[in-house]
């Protein structure tokens, strides 16, 4: 068995790695370690909690233990995709540079620049720092890359996915035409493939774990809900999700929960401190010193859940987490690999569960594509999706068919008032209000569009008719207005009173025309 002593590493770096308590390296590290040291370029290919870090960390301190930097010119560099996975590699080299005089800078958002331009003034063997914030440095005029000796770039997938890329190939194109390169990732895209085909030089691959393969000391489950309406989805997986907890009881000691929106991390989470759960959001749009906070109070174990987003999901090293819980089926495949990763790590057990609905089906079969493995189902029970405010009423006044809609202008102008909409949606309070809603019949169309021939009769006996010619006229008219109004209610009849006009009524001038024609 290969122990750090045998890896030819700087003699205060060993004890640094002695006083960690570390013996025996991990698989990458023994395969990364050796030829990092003579020099030459690294690929490096490992799953999550593989110890990537260390892999480059420790020789990188034994590389650059002799020499000094200059002001604005580091000797090293570390590109990383977030800025919890750059504090991660500034924590590590602190620990293992402890005996050494290295001097770093961590170059991250969310913190000042004038207190990172301090640190670089004075000169770094080690930057530690993500790609926007490096390049923002550089446009400022403070950054000087010509001087860099070995360059990393670690989780190189994530850095794809957050569209990195170009800045990556940018930087690259900064730095020393002669500079070592160590890359790592957990998988290969045909992307990653095309960068290090250009940018390293005859690199020594190391692939210790098939590629985006889950780590056999994790359990993982998959909770299959079933199909219901859009507006009860999230409600109903929130549930269900407490509902995991609960069955598990105390084997849960801590969890990461995972979503694939921001705005779900914060619902999710507030939803869990509702029902008496210590829960903690923490995604990109949080304050860095917010985030930083929570993952502390996380690693301390005075959170018991944090809802993520896949900011949390590459590279940290939070030891000892007993859950992780996809709340979304990640969108893509690979994140499903790095998720579960954070639980299970270092040969410890873990479990991973998932929920799905059926709208899920496509991401499920592309997770299990890759991963080459069929995720065991777990038992949902009896599912019911939950009542939504816009049913409640429906369901309060034991309505079992979708309410039929109107499609007459009259109908919806004479018998519905604004109001009525509203109580439709909102949830009824009073049991009696919801029998009388129960009772109430709309009247027959009859019987609204019976008073229009009383009201003609009315006019026919207030003006007398003068000759029979007219007289047929009107009644012809009046005739045509009720075979009208046989079929339906007319727009006139439920708008109030009937308009009399020349088809219902003949004026006495037009009358008397016609008798002083016939006196002639």
């Amino acid at each position: 068995m290969i122990k750090f002593s045998d890896l030819k590493l700087h003699a205060k770096v060993l004890k640094a790695i002695d006083e960690v308590g570390y013996t025996e390296p991990t698989p990458i590290q023994a395969g990364a370690i050796p030829p990092a040291l003579e020099g030459r370029d690294v690929l490096g290919i490992a799953q999550t909690g593989t110890g990537k870090t260390a892999s480059f960390t420790l020789p990188m301190i034994t590389l650059l233990n002799r020499g000094r930097a200059r002001a604005r010119m580091p000797r090293s560099l570390v590109l990383a995709p977030t800025r919890e996975l750059a504090a991660q590699v500034a924590e590590n080299f602190d620990l293992y540079a402890k005996h050494t005089k290295l001097t770093k800078a961590l170059l991250i958002g969310g913190v000042s620049f004038k207190e990172q331009d301090a640190l670089i003034d004075r000169g770094v063997d080690v930057l530690i720092a993500t790609p926007g914030r490096l390049l923002d440095h550089f446009e400022r005029g403070k950054l000087i890359l010509s001087d860099v000796k070995v360059m990393v770039v670690d989780e190189a997938d994530r850095m794809l996915d957050m569209g990195f890329i170009p800045d990556i190939e940018r930087i690259f194109q900064m730095t020393p035409f002669t500079r070592q390169t160590l890359f790592f990732s957990a998988t290969m895209a045909p992307e990653i493939e095309r960068i290090t085909n250009t940018f390293l030089s005859n690199p020594e691959r190391i692939e210790v774990a098939r590629q985006a393969s889950a780590s056999a000391t994790i359990t993982q489950l998959l909770f299959e809900l079933p199909g219901t309406r859009r507006d009860a989805l999230a409600k109903q997986k929130r549930d269900f999700l407490r509902k995991l907890i609960d069955q598990e009881g105390e084997k849960v000691t801590n969890g990461i929960i995972f979503c694939n929106r921001k705005v779900d991390v914060d619902i999710v989470a507030k939803s869990l401190k509702k029902y008496g759960h210590d829960a903690e959001p923490i995604h990109g749009d949080l304050d860095q010193s917010h985030r930083t906070r929570t993952l502390e109070g996380f690693r301390d174990g005075k959170i018991r859940f944090l809802v993520a987003s896949d900011v949390a999901a590459r590279g940290l090293d939070i030891p000892n987490v007993s859950h992780v819980f996809n709340f979304d089926v990640p969108s893509h495949a690979e994140d499903y690999v790095h998720r579960i990763g954070r639980t299970g790590r270092a040969g410890r057990l873990g479990t991973a569960m998932m929920i799905s609905t059926p709208k899920d089906e496509k991401l499920l079969a592309a997770i299990q594509s890759l991963i080459e493995t069929t995720i065991p189902r777990g038992d949902v029970g009896e599912q019911k999706a939950p009542v939504s405010k816009a049913s409640e009423a429906d369901v309060a006044a034991g309505a079992t068919e979708e309410r039929p809609k109107s499609r007459s202008r009259s109908r919806s102008r004479s018998s519905s008032k604004p109001k009525d909409d509203a109580k439709a949606d909102a949830p009824v309070a009073d049991a009696n209000v919801a029998e009388e809603a129960r009772d109430v019949k709309p009247e027959p169309k009859a019987q609204k569009a019976a008073p229009a021939p009383q009201k003609e009769q009315q006019s026919r006996e207030q003006e007398p008719r003068e000759s029979a010619s007219s007289s047929s006229s009107s009644n012809s008219s009046s005739s045509s207005s009720r075979s009208r109004g046989g079929k339906g209610r007319s727009r006139n009849d439920d708008r109030g009173p009937k308009v009399v006009g020349l088809g219902d009524h003949l004026p006495t001038f037009i009358e008397k025309s016609f008798a002083e024609r016939r006196t002639d």
